[in-house]
C-alpha cells in the first residue's frame, strides 16, 4: 500500500500571479501576511529554518522528495491547473520532475479543475484569491476554464502525455492515473472527454487512462472516486450540518475539533467501498487565504495524527486498496502539511513513519 501526500506547486513566481495579486506573489505571501484571530490561534506558520523554499529551483523539489521517502511518502498527487490550450499554470514543478529522473518520487495529477477567481469580499474588505465567499461584492474571473471538444481535449492531453509515460507515474493496470476534482454539472463533458482520452492513451501504448472523480453529495461520481479530507461532505445531511453551523456560529471563523473531524473520516471511510481511495489529513488552517472567513481545525497533535492514520491505513489495507492520499505534503496556505516548521519540527514526518511502519 502507498501514501501519496497531496503536493501544492503554488511556491515559485509566474507572470499570472504577479498580474494578479502583484509582484512576487506566492502562497508564502499569504502565509507571511497571516495574523491569529482568536485566543490561542498559532499564525502565522513558518518553516524550518526560514526554509521559504521556490519551486523553480530543482534542489528544492530534490529536498522534498528526499525527506517524503525517508519517512513512508511513495509518492506526491499533485495539483494541476489546466485551464485551456494555451493557458496551463504553475507547470514547472512537475515539469522538473519529469525532466529530472534522478528525483526518486512516485506522482499523478489531480486537476483543480475550476476557473480562478478573484472576489472582493465585503466582510473582508479585501480580494481572496480562493474565489467565490460569503458577502463578496464583485468577482472577476482571472482564469477561465473552457473545456471544449476534441481538438481542446487532445491538446490536454498531448500535453500529460510525456508525464504519463514517466516511469514514476503513477499507473493502475497499465494505465495512468489522473484524478478531478468537480464533476457537477459538467459530467456528460467530462465523461465524452475520458472516453477519447482512453482512445488516445490506448493509441499511445496504454491500457487506458484511469480516471478518479471526487466523492462527494453533489457530484456525480465516475467508476473510481477518491476522498479528500478534511471538508469534503460525502453526504447532503453531513452538507446541511455544517452550513448550519456556519449560520449559528457566533465566531466568524469556523472552528472543528481535530478528534471529530477524524472519527468522521474514519466512519465514512468504513462505509465506502474499494473503488473510492480513502483519505486522511494532517491538520487544518485556511486562515492565511480567507481571514475571518476561514476554517481551522483546532486540537491537532503528532501523536493525534499518527493515531487515526494509522487506523485509516488499517481500513484501506481490509479493502484490499493499493493507494492511500494524505493531505498534505505542502499546503501552508491551508495549515496542512507534513514540511518542518518552527511549531512542530519534524514530528509530524515521525508519526506518519510510525503509523505506516506499523502497517
Amino acid at each position: 500500500m502507498k501514501v501519496f501526500a497531496n503536493y501544492l506547486p503554488q511556491f515559485h513566481q509566474i507572470p499570472e500571479n504577479d498580474q494578479y495579486w502583484g509582484k512576487g506573489f506566492t502562497d508564502w505571501v499569504s502565509c507571511k501576511n497571516a495574523k491569529p484571530l482568536f485566543p490561542g490561534h498559532q499564525q502565522p506558520k513558518k518553516p524550518l529554518n526560514d526554509n521559504y523554499y521556490s519551486l523553480d529551483n530543482v534542489e528544492a523539489i530534490r529536498w522534498q522528495a528526499k525527506l517524503a521517502k525517508k519517512y513512508g511518502i511513495s509518492g506526491f498527487a499533485i495539483y494541476h491547473y489546466w485551464f485551456h490550450d494555451g493557458l496551463n499554470l504553475l507547470t514547472t514543478p512537475p515539469t522538473l520532475i519529469r525532466e529530472n529522473k534522478d528525483i526518486d518520487i512516485e506522482y499523478f495529477f489531480i486537476w483543480d479543475n475550476k476557473s480562478w477567481k478573484k472576489t472582493w469580499s465585503a466582510l473582508t474588505g479585501g480580494a481572496s484569491w480562493t474565489g467565490d465567499v460569503k458577502g463578496s461584492t464583485k468577482t472577476e474571473v482571472l482564469a477561465e476554464l473552457v473545456y471544449g471538444r476534441e481538438k481542446e481535449w487532445k491538446a490536454h492531453f498531448n500535453y500529460l502525455l510525456p508525464f504519463f509515460k514517466d516511469d514514476r507515474y503513477l499507473k493502475i493496470d497499465n494505465k495512468p492515473v489522473f484524478a478531478l476534482f468537480t464533476t457537477y454539472k459538467v459530467y456528460d463533458t467530462l465523461m465524452e472527454m475520458w472516453e477519447y482520452w482512453d482512445k488516445l492513451a490506448k493509441e499511445s501504448g496504454f491500457d487506458g487512462v484511469e480516471i478518479l472523480s471526487r466523492a462527494d453529495y453533489k457530484q456525480k461520481e465516475f467508476a473510481n472516486q477518491f476522498i479528500y479530507t478534511p471538508f469534503a461532505p460525502v453526504t447532503i445531511g453531513d452538507y446541511v450540518r455544517q452550513k448550519v453551523k456556519r449560520i449559528i456560529g457566533k465566531e466568524k471563523v469556523k472552528k472543528y475539533d481535530y478528534d471529530s473531524v477524524w472519527e468522521k473520516i474514519l466512519k465514512v471511510s468504513k462505509k465506502v467501498g474499494k473503488n473510492t481511495t480513502l483519505s486522511g489529513f494532517v491538520d487544518f488552517d485556511d486562515t492565511p487565504r480567507r481571514g475571518n472567513n476561514g476554517n481551522v481545525v483546532v486540537g491537532a497533535t503528532p501523536e493525534k495524527f499518527e493515531k487515526y492514520f494509522s487506523k485509516l491505513l488499517d481500513i484501506a489495507k481490509s479493502k484490499g486498496n493499493d493507494v492511500v492520499l494524505l493531505t498534505a505534503w505542502n499546503e501552508w496556505g491551508e495549515g496542512c502539511y507534513l514540511e518542518p516548521d518552527t511549531i512542530n519540527g519534524y514530528e509530524y514526518l515521525k508519526a506518519l513513519k510510525r503509523a505506516i511502519d506499523q502497517n
